[in-house]
C-alpha cells in the first residue's frame, strides 16, 4: 500500500470499528476513494451531523436529538403508560430486545458495566433509575444484563439499589448461554428468556 498518511490514518479509524479488521478497512477505503462524490461527501455530513446533533438522553440513556426533549422513554412527555422497565447496558441490547417484539414498556439503557473497562457505578444511570421507578410508579424492573462477571455484578448492584422502592425485580431466564451478550441472541432465545424470567 502506498504511503499515503491521510489513507493510512482513515484505514487505522475504520479498523476500529465492531467486525472490521485492517484488511476489510482498506476495502472500505479504498471504495470510498473512488466514490468520493456518491459515498464521502454525503457520508462526511452525515457523520458531522450526527457528531453535532445526537446525544444521550441521561435520564433513560437512550439516543435522541440535542434540540428536542426525550420522550421516547416517557422522560418528559407521556405518550405511552407503561408499568415495566427493562434494563440493559447498551443501545444495541434496547435494539436487539425491541426487534424481537416480546417487550411492552420502558427501556433504561445503563452505558455499560459495573467495572468494564474501568466503568464506574456512578458513571452509570442507575440513580436515574431509581427515580424512574419511583416517578412513573413502576411495578416491575426486568434486569436484561448480560450473562458476564460484570453484567451479573451489575444486575446485583441494581438489585441492592432498589430494595427501598419494593418494586417487583426480575431476571432474564437462564437459558442465556454464560458469558453471552443481550445483542448477540436471537429472538428466539430472547422471547423464551423474557417469558421465563424469575423474580429476584
Amino acid at each position: 500500500m502506498q504511503n499515503i498518511n491521510e489513507i493510512e490514518d482513515l484505514v487505522k479509524m475504520i479498523s476500529k470499528l465492531p467486525g472490521l479488521g485492517p484488511k476489510s478497512a482498506k476495502r472500505i477505503v479504498l471504495k470510498l476513494i473512488n466514490n468520493k462524490d456518491e459515498l464521502i461527501k454525503p457520508m462526511a455530513k452525515a457523520l458531522a451531523d450526527v457528531y453535532k446533533n445526537i446525544t444521550r438522553c441521561n435520564i433513560c440513556g437512550t439516543l435522541k436529538t440535542i434540540s428536542i426533549e426525550c420522550s421516547y422513554n416517557n422522560c418528559n412527555v407521556v405518550e405511552k403508560k407503561y408499568d415495566k422497565i427493562c434494563v440493559v447496558e447498551n443501545i444495541s441490547d434496547q435494539w436487539s430486545i425491541e426487534n424481537s417484539n416480546i417487550f411492552k414498556g420502558y427501556f433504561h439503557i445503563l452505558g455499560g458495566t459495573i467495572s468494564s473497562a474501568g466503568q464506574k457505578k456512578n458513571d452509570l444511570l442507575i440513580n436515574s433509575l431509581i427515580e424512574r421507578v419511583k416517578k412513573n410508579q413502576i411495578q416491575e424492573v426486568i434486569l436484561a444484563t448480560s450473562s458476564t462477571i460484570e453484567g451479573q455484578t451489575t444486575a446485583f448492584y441494581i438489585q441492592e439499589s432498589l430494595k427501598k422502592t419494593n418494586v417487583k425485580i426480575t431476571k432474564l431466564a437462564q437459558g442465556l448461554p454464560v458469558g453471552t451478550e443481550i445483542e448477540t441472541l436471537d429472538d428466539g432465545t430472547l422471547i423464551s428468556a423474557f417469558k421465563n424470567r424469575k423474580n429476584l
